[in-house]
């Protein structure tokens, strides 16, 4: 029975727990539900006064469920890293020569949507490669049925170890750990699950927790790179992959734009010696919007405009978020960041139903703190940003006081730079 009484389930709560993406079993089960959210109707408020008080708050509990659930949508950030993504890891996938697989980084700085952007790319290509196979996995050995497990994903252990990596990958496919197993026995059993499972693309996310003054860490990497042996796609994911220290050792290429790497010491541990001497990343980074010139501009106001269609306020006049003087205010408040956006959105609309007014306006989001407390972030890796403060932030003073900026202010990544001028 619902919890809202009668037989049948509350419509917009997908049963069973949130899926932990980190298994296979939660990796897929995400994959096939992932756009099964249906958004609240859309219904004007004389409609909702129409509606018994049970139905009322069943349509209000929906609207902020929507409100919590917005979904991913394309910037030209994002379109860029789709068509690099994309097309490594589906050429990969086509290749058969026993060549090293090129990798990909994806860095930015805090949530600006790298894992988010990267699991819908990979899941996009799983979708794809399944259907492609009929569901089977290909390089299946004859007489067995191995689960088919195109892309696999991981999170980097916070203090990670070779031996504590190699455990997150096979827990990720629900292997028997022996706890006597040295390195390159779960190495071997790394690569013979990769294999076994006809794995494509392996995404490592948290890849700047690594810290490369420890020991540890620097084998770490040695062994990341010697994955890219196993006929993989590897996919890196990090906050600010160029200042982390991650790419001391490799070299850019100008004629292919890639980061070379010296082959990683680990190849020969487990047998798959090299079949190159050099490892090669593609960086590719999903920043956040700017707000100097009128192309940069447009493009925020054209993500506004699609934040504000997936809204569901019963008295939002149309242009609500992209009228007036509010795109620079929003981009005032959140530096153009898509995920310090999303949770200011996602509060104010709670805000505005919570207290009737329905709408979304500037004294409102002045009440709205950006409270970015995450036990699952590593503040240390740059993976929670600064937020700008608000009206009422006493450290800095009022907003008004503040010179308003002009479209040609330039902001770069720590806050307002200097004018460009007109």
């Amino acid at each position: 029975m619902s919890a809202w009484g009668g037989n049948s389930p509350v419509p917009f709560v997908l049963p069973g727990p949130p899926p932990m993406r980190d298994t296979a079993e939660g990796w897929d089960r995400w994959r096939r539900t992932r756009k099964d959210f249906v958004p609240a109707p859309r219904m004007s408020l004389a409609e909702w006064r129409l509606l018994s008080p049970r139905k009322k708050s069943l349509h209000d509990l929906h609207r902020a469920a929507t409100h919590a659930n917005l979904p991913l949508l394309d910037t030209p950030m994002t379109r860029a890293v789709t068509k690099l993504l994309h097309g490594r890891v589906m050429a990969n996938a086509l290749k058969h020569k026993p060549t090293t697989r090129a990798g990909v980084m994806l860095t930015g700085g805090g949530y600006q949507g790298k894992t988010e952007t990267g699991c819908e790319i990979l899941a996009t290509f799983e979708d794809l490669w399944r259907k492609l196979h009929h569901d089977l996995n290909p390089d299946a050995v004859p007489g067995t049925r191995d689960l088919h497990i195109p892309v696999a994903y991981v999170q980097t252990p916070v203090t990670a170890k070779p031996k504590s990596l190699c455990k997150a990958i096979l827990n990720f496919y629900g292997a028997q750990l022996n706890p006597r197993m040295d390195l390159p026995d779960l190495l071997r059993q790394v690569a013979a699950s990769l294999h076994d499972h006809g794995t494509k693309a392996l995404l490592l996310d948290d890849i700047t927790r690594l810290r490369l003054h420890r020991a540890d860490d620097q084998d770490t990497l040695d062994l990341i790179r010697a994955f890219m042996s196993m006929h993989i796609t590897l996919v890196l994911v990090g906050v600010d992959i160029p200042g982390s220290g991650l790419l001391r050792e490799g070299r850019h290429d100008p004629q292919t734009g890639q980061v070379i790497f010296p082959a990683a010491p680990q190849t020969k541990v487990h047998g798959l010696e090299a079949t190159q001497t050099e490892r090669r990343f593609d960086l590719v980074e999903l920043g956040r919007f700017h707000y100097d010139t009128d192309l940069q501009i447009a493009a925020w106001v054209e993500h506004l405009a699609g934040v504000e269609d997936e809204l569901r306020l019963m008295k939002a006049p149309p242009g609500m978020l992209t009228a007036g003087r509010m795109p620079e205010y929003l981009f005032d408040r959140t530096n153009g960041v898509v995920g310090l956006l999303e949770r200011l959105i996602e509060d104010g609309c709670q805000e505005a139903i919570d207290s009737k007014k329905e709408c979304l306006t500037e004294p409102l989001l002045e009440g709205i703190a950006i409270n970015l407390r995450d036990p699952t972030r590593d503040p240390g890796a740059g993976e929670i940003p600064d937020t700008p403060p608000t009206e009422h932030d006493a450290a800095t003073g009022p907003r008004s006081a503040k010179r308003p900026r002009s479209r040609n202010t330039v902001l770069d990544d720590h806050g307002p730079a200097a004018s460009t001028g007109t």
